[in-house]
């Protein structure tokens, strides 16, 4: 495979394995020693082992289209990304502060609003927040937290630093993924296991069904379920997974009831039997047809009555998506001041708010360079990539901006990191990465060791989502001890 590396070039960008050209970093160097000593027929049947080991296993993904449903296997790459231990420790402490803010914002807003009394946000850019929900206001989850679990994605830019592209608070997805990508490269590289000290992130489930448990903190034994809407959901895969991994109980609205006296109850061959603690992979629009939409099939009638009264505790909490808000996003370095008085450890992406008129102005002119996004679109959905896009493209959405301003930010095109990928036709190329880690809040945090490493596996994209053709790699976080320089 040497002469395959040789070739290997990450141009301009930040590689996650490479210092230089050929020039492997500290805490890789064993990784591509190794990688490099394998013939291209071992390497080749290595690769063929992974792919079988995810069909074999199930491990899918849906992709939704006018044709219907597709379900596909899950698109892994063999070559995993590493990160040092000592950069992620760092990491790992920007994101509790970061959720740690969060959640007090959220709990803020539902409250007291000392934020918009403060002058440090406009009341204006939550109430129109798709993602605020009236009637969440007044109420105080347990330990004030709001959003049990978290998907954060982080990018690199050119400078080689992490920087927080946006905050998933909903119904964020992909941990099963993270798990299922661990498993299948010990399964094919178990030497490497051997060698290098690597963070597990094995403990995923239990730590899950810890923090579930602790939401009920007065119950020594909660019963908790999984809400999944079912088996046409793109992530149904995960639901089951995790409800199996952490030995939860995985049901559909239809299973369950609110009763007169407002406990939930799900429905059993025994009889009708309590549930304390949900996890909802639903979002709130379908949540409760009492409250929001009354056409919902898919979630529970009189669940936010239930909520409401404590009777039941619901992950993540209905309304947290008020902080997953694309124009909210642009103030989370202002909350980490605000309600921790801590400098953020971890940096946003710049962000231009078009709602402003001056800053409007300036994406207008330079729409061609800048990344466009909807606030409270996800997926990669809606937006406009500028140096990628149709002159066609960057006019329907100067259109867009111009006709409702306050639906859209803009960021820079930034020069997403890279890491070295297999392609199809037998070479290592770079292709950008993204990574999302996982960060579970409820009496104590938690951060898995790396996370979901997303690749973008067209040459030139930086479209990570498997929706829209992107793949993923195992997340490496290396303990190589305190490595000076390169090596």
């Amino acid at each position: 495979m040497k002469h395959v590396w040789k070739k290997y070039d990450p141009g301009p960008f930040f590689d996650e394995l490479m210092f230089a050209k050929h020039q492997p970093r500290a805490f890789s160097y064993k990784l591509l020693d190794y990688l490099q000593s394998m013939d291209e027929q071992a390497f080749s049947q290595r690769v063929q082992e992974s792919e079988l080991e995810m069909i074999e296993r199930g491990i899918t993904f849906t992709i939704y289209s006018d044709a219907g449903n597709i379900d596909r296997a899950w698109p892994f790459d063999i070559i995993p990304r590493a990160i040092p231990k000592k950069e992620w420790d760092r990491t790992e402490k920007g994101l509790k502060q970061r959720i740690r803010a969060l959640n007090k914002f959220i709990q803020d807003v539902y409250n007291e609003g000392k934020i918009f009394k403060d002058g440090i946000m406009p009341p204006e850019v939550v109430y129109e927040s798709k993602g605020y929900r009236k009637e969440c206001q007044g109420m105080t989850p347990a330990h004030g937290v709001w959003a049990n679990i978290c998907g954060s994605d982080l990018v690199r830019d050119e400078d080689g630093t992490f920087y927080v592209l946006e905050d998933n608070l909903r119904v964020p997805s992909g941990v099963a993924y993270m798990l299922a990508n661990r498993k299948t490269t010990k399964r094919v590289l178990p030497e490497l296991f051997r060698t290098l000290s690597i963070s597990p992130v094995d403990s995923y489930p239990e730590q899950l069904a810890n923090m579930l448990a602790s939401l009920r903190p007065d119950l020594t034994d909660p019963t908790i379920a999984i809400l999944t809407p079912g088996i046409f959901n793109s992530a149904y895969f995960e639901h089951a997974y995790l409800a199996q991994q952490a030995g939860l109980i995985l049901l559909e609205g239809a299973d369950l009831v609110v009763m007169e006296d407002d406990y939930v109850y799900m429905k059993t061959i025994h009889g009708l039997e309590r549930v304390d603690v949900i996890y909802r992979r639903i979002d709130d629009d379908f949540l409760d047809p009492e409250v929001f939409r009354e056409d919902s099939m898919l979630g529970v009638p009189g669940i936010m009555r239930s909520w409401k009264a404590g009777k039941v505790a619901i992950a993540n909490a209905p309304g947290c998506g008020v902080a997953d808000d694309k124009v909210i996003y642009a103030f989370v370095p202002d909350m980490i001041r605000y309600y921790l008085d801590e400098e953020p450890i971890l940096s946003n992406v710049p962000t231009w708010l078009c709602r402003e008129q001056e800053q409007l102005d300036h994406v207008l002119e330079h729409l061609s360079e800048l990344v466009v996004k909807p606030a409270n679109e996800s997926g990669g959905y809606g937006m406009l990539v500028g140096p990628h896009s149709t002159a066609e493209k960057v006019e329907e959405f100067r259109k867009l901006l111009i006709d409702d301003p306050t639906n859209y930010i803009a960021q820079p095109t930034l020069k997403l990191s890279v890491s070295p990928t297999s392609c199809d036709n037998g070479d290592i190329a770079p292709r950008h990465v993204d990574l999302r880690p996982f960060i579970l809040s409820g009496d104590s945090h938690y951060v898995t060791p790396g996370g979901l490493t997303r690749v973008a596996l067209v040459e030139g994209s930086l479209v990570v989502n498997s929706s829209q053709g992107g793949g993923s790699k195992d997340t490496w976080i290396v303990d190589e001890g305190q490595a000076v320089g390169e090596k």
